[in-house]
């Protein structure tokens, strides 16, 4: 491999840049979230944060080629802990999706993003020619890599986590140089099989759940009413926000699940919508920047490396603020940095850490 003369002095600089208000956003709002939640979550949430920033650094500092060799065990490691969380998992409000296991636990789900991101990105390096000559193989081999982790993710039931797996893994199928016509014909065959599924497959109050964005009145005292509190407290922002700490939505707790699945309300009752667009803008910016990285990326593993962490992000954002402005139904999706949650950030910390290494390395010689 090429060697990198004095590394420090390559430092993505856009990357701290926009990455530093979105730390300080995302502290700010877990703790006005977190004063009438349970007590530690914080506290909790700070440790995460100092172990994610030295899985950033770590990742930032590792060569991230050597992880082409790593993705198979990568995978099929974490495919083995999504096992073991079914076999002997500890179950949380009806799912079980972690494992418990003292310093193992955690929910394998969250690394299996970043594994499955590191096994596509092994996949589509290979030759484009090979990717234009043999197109039928790539696909088959798209869906026998996606196949196993997505069903033991709905098995534990995590239907949010599981959605996620499939578009990021949907989106580096897109953007790598296959035929269009396999990929229209990839993703036609998919949508029919998940709507007859849906259809034929599913239950009624699974069914009930998904639709009830359409008709949150169907369900006042559900996901409807989740819905229903989210946008009373985005409305309430209005321009310039209520104010720090003075959301009465997340204060006087009618707004639920507020430092995880609902952080981005918060933020808009008390900051308004010069808040919003300063943080969705802080979310375009590290995205877009991700995507002009795979643009300028030396190999093609980290091309596609760098268009999975892309499409993590955009896909993390997108669904979380669909569901709370009631655009989509409530998935349990985390919005990036600002839900409570350590497997959630460990990963994305590390992931942006890999871009870090992708971009320091375009200066190897």
């Amino acid at each position: 491999m090429t060697q990198l003369r004095r590394p420090w002095l390559h430092l993505d600089w856009p990357l701290l840049l926009t990455l530093l208000p979105l730390l300080a956003i995302s502290l700010l709002n877990l703790y006005s979230a977190t004063r009438v939640a349970p007590k530690g979550l914080f506290s909790q949430q700070l440790i995460f944060y100092g172990l994610g920033t030295v899985l950033l650094v770590l990742g930032a500092s590792f060569d991230y080629r050597r992880l082409a060799k790593l993705a198979w065990p990568i995978y099929l490691g974490t495919v083995s802990l999504l096992v073991l969380v079914l076999a002997i998992g500890r179950t949380v409000n009806g799912s079980k999706r972690w494992l418990g296991l003292a310093m193992l636990g955690g929910q394998p789900s969250e690394l299996m993003k970043l594994a499955l991101i590191l096994i596509y990105a092994r996949l589509f390096a290979s030759d484009p020619l090979d990717l234009q000559a043999r197109p039928l193989r790539y696909a088959v081999m798209w869906h026998v890599l996606l196949a196993p982790p997505a069903l033991l993710i709905l098995k534990q039931p995590d239907l949010g986590t599981a959605l996620l797996c499939i578009l990021v893994a949907a989106s580096m199928l897109v953007l790598v140089p296959l035929r269009g016509k396999v990929k229209a014909a990839v993703m036609g065959f998919d949508l029919s099989v998940a709507t007859l599924v849906f259809l034929f497959g599913a239950k009624a109050y699974q069914k009930k759940r998904l639709l009830s964005f359409l008709h949150p009145e169907n369900d006042p005292t559900g996901t409807g009413w989740h819905a229903r509190q989210a946008i009373c407290a985005i409305g309430s922002g209005r321009l310039l926000g209520k104010g720090y700490l003075r959301g009465t939505q997340n204060q006087l707790q009618f707004l639920p699940e507020h430092w995880t699945d609902f952080p981005f309300a918060v933020w808009a009752e008390e900051w308004g919508l010069a808040g919003c667009v300063l943080l969705l803008g802080c979310y375009v910016v590290l995205i877009l920047w991700a995507l002009g990285l795979a643009r300028d990326a030396r190999d093609r593993f980290g091309r596609y490396v760098a268009i999975g962490v892309a499409s993590l992000l955009f896909w993390h954002v997108a669904i979380n603020v669909a569901m709370v402005v009631g655009m989509a139904p409530v998935v349990g999706v985390t919005l990036p940095f600002l839900s409570y949650g350590g497997s959630s950030l460990l990963v994305t910390l590390f992931a942006l850490g890999l871009l870090g290494s992708i971009s320091i390395r375009r200066y190897a010689y």
